[in-house]
């Protein structure tokens, strides 16, 4: 039902531009999940009113592919995209936030299409379930709704900014809904259009990096393009830490060890690369720009582009590619294996080492001065255990396109990470539109296994899940 309100804005702008196929594809989105919505309203009218774990990773991952199916008609009956594959490969490229597409015109499409288009990006940003928390979650099954939150939101541990759920959901969006308002008036203060202005920050926001030019965003302004760069930054840190602001906890919010990796990383990387392509271009201050942007919006997993960066050195390119398995922060709209991920692994690793040197010695982890517990420290081996065998799997199966090795490796990270552009064939100049159905369909499933963290789509697989007992 949420989905079909959100289509009625599109709707709009399709019925104010004239574009009657848009209005009539998007009246047959509205209907087909008004339908679904009454059916599945039928169903549960006697439904046990006790939640697990269980159901709510179900419930977030059933949610995400019925969003989809329903998000893609508006392309297939406007004949935007004809074919049902690639519509849906485009939606769920939006509502997770990837930004990959198999588009070769955008500006063809009309300004409804390109807003839904966008606009999947926002909404899929912080989590149409996480809205619904923030609109109905109530005391009396929290367990439940945590169980949401945590399926849902991007990290290796949870938790609630409040002591209730529904009120840890508002501030979320708060803070969202704040940080998009703020980057849409950036954007017009430099002389970007409105409608331009809020689709980019629709992509922004999401970290997504759908754009509504052929170009991307190169075709604007240095100030435009280093407005993006901020706010993809922005969005790549992690929201508890805007929460602390609020509070006026300044000192916590710099003492936080993942915000300052994070933000480290990106600088050394900017850097680095700034040294690497010095030459390129036509002034140091360019030089610069364009690598902090590339940097960014790699990091963030946005998926923006200002320049080929395919055609860079090895060495920029490596540290890009780098970056498409790290992430942003957890707790953000980024995707990736996230920051937080990084420092327990390392300190894991370094734990392990050194309890081989002193196996008596009890060993902690500790993150900004507290113990982590070993359920996270063992969930996050789990997690990337599982991260690497999907990576290889995904690969072995894409390859059967006979596509290059950097072409077919890079997609599968793009699309797993959440990030957008690859590298060569699906490159920042490229699309994905040339890979055949069954590629597209496992680039599918990475998409919704990277933005929902996995497990939500492996337990969909399992057969456990599906028993009664």
């Amino acid at each position: 039902m949420i989905e079909a309100v959100l289509m009625v804005q599109a709707l709009i702008i399709a019925i104010a531009t004239g574009d009657k196929k848009g209005v009539i594809g998007f009246l047959t989105g509205i209907g087909a999940a008004v339908f679904v919505s009454a059916v599945i309203g039928l169903m549960c009218r006697n439904a046990r009113q006790i939640m697990y774990a269980k159901d709510g990773f179900v419930c977030v991952g059933l949610s995400w592919i019925a969003m989809s199916l329903i998000g893609c008609i508006p392309f297939v009956v406007s004949g935007a995209i004809p074919s049902f594959v690639d519509a849906l490969f485009e939606t769920v490229s939006g509502f997770t936030t990837t930004g990959s597409s198999i588009l070769n015109d955008i500006e063809s499409l009309s300004k409804g299409i390109l807003y839904w288009r966008s606009f999947t990006h926002w909404v899929g940003g912080m989590g149409v379930l996480v809205f619904l928390l923030a609109l109905s979650s109530s005391k009396e099954n929290a367990g439940f709704t945590m169980h949401l939150l945590r399926a849902e939101s991007p990290g290796p541990d949870v938790g609630k900014l409040v002591p209730h759920i529904k009120e840890t959901a508002k501030i979320l969006y708060y803070i969202y809904i704040g940080l998009t308002v703020l980057c849409i008036l950036f954007l017009l203060a430099g002389g970007m259009p409105l409608f331009d202005s809020v689709c980019t920050s629709f992509g922004t926001a999401g970290t997504g990096g759908f754009g509504i030019k052929n170009d991307s965003i190169a075709g604007y302004s240095p100030y435009l393009q280093n407005v993006v760069t901020v706010f993809m930054l922005l969005f790549g840190v992690n929201f508890s830490c805007y929460y602390l602001i609020i509070l006026k906890q300044i000192k916590a919010v710099f003492k936080d060890e993942e915000l300052r990796a994070y933000l480290g990383i990106v600088i050394c990387a900017t850097l680095a690369i700034a040294w690497n392509i010095r030459g390129l271009y036509s002034s140091i201050g360019e030089t610069l720009r364009y690598s902090a942007f590339q940097v960014v919006t790699i990091i963030t997993t946005t998926g923006f582009a200002t320049t080929d960066f395919d055609l860079w050195p090895s060495f920029s390119k490596a540290i890009l590619y780098s970056l498409m398995f790290l992430g942003a922060c957890a707790g953000s709209t980024g995707g990736g294996l996230k920051v937080g991920r990084l420092l327990i692994l390392v300190k894991s690793f370094r734990r392990n080492v050194r309890q081989v040197l002193n196996p008596n010695h009890v060993q902690t982890i500790q993150n900004n001065g507290k113990r982590i517990d070993d359920k996270i420290v063992l969930n996050t081996q789990a997690y990337f255990a599982a991260y690497i065998l999907i990576i290889f799997v995904s690969y072995m199966i894409v390859s059967l396109d006979n596509f290059s090795i950097a072409t077919n490796f890079s997609a599968v990270v793009a699309c797993f990470n959440n990030i957008g552009p690859g590298f060569e064939g699906v490159g920042p100049t490229c699309n994905f539109a040339h890979y055949s159905i069954l590629s597209k369909i496992v680039l599918i499933v990475d998409m919704l296994a990277g933005r929902l963290e996995i497990f939500p789509i492996l337990i969909l697989l399992s057969k456990n899940t599906w028993k009664r007992k």
